[in-house]
């Protein structure tokens, strides 16, 4: 599996939506009831290699359901689009989709699995087995 790393067009171009999407919900622009009183963070815009797909990463701020905001964010995608469309100066307006951004839950992962005492004990060279002699 070959992981193409993406260009620096496609990174300025995911930044610049990034910005953009989050000063739009920053405003409460998007009207749909499933963002009601919810502060979302766009943590990062992934964009295709011809710049007319858009994959946006959001969290709910302070916990919230994650699967509601992405249901909510996907319904208001059309009228997202058009303002993006209007802030960001592209050739096409790209296709948006929504998914949580699952970097929290593996850094929660990791921080359970380092808070482990049989972890502790190994980071800590208090293993008790040697690995060779």
């Amino acid at each position: 599996m070959t992981s193409k790393t993406p260009s620096q067009r496609q990174l300025r171009v995911g930044e610049e939506l990034r910005h953009a999407l989050a000063l739009i919900l920053e405003r409460g622009e998007a009207r749909d009831p499933g963002l009601a009183g919810i502060s979302v963070t766009v943590t990062e815009v992934r964009m295709g290699p011809d710049l007319r797909n858009a994959t946006v990463f959001v969290m709910p701020l302070g916990g919230g359901d994650k699967d509601a905001v992405v249901a909510a964010l996907t319904r208001a995608q059309p009228f997202l689009r058009r303002r993006l469309a209007g802030a960001v100066k592209l050739k096409y307006a790209p296709n948006i989709s929504f998914c949580a951004d699952p970097s929290f839950d593996e850094a929660d992962h990791i921080d359970s699995l380092l808070q482990n005492p049989m972890v502790k004990r190994d980071l800590n060279g208090g293993g008790g087995q040697g690995h060779g002699a």
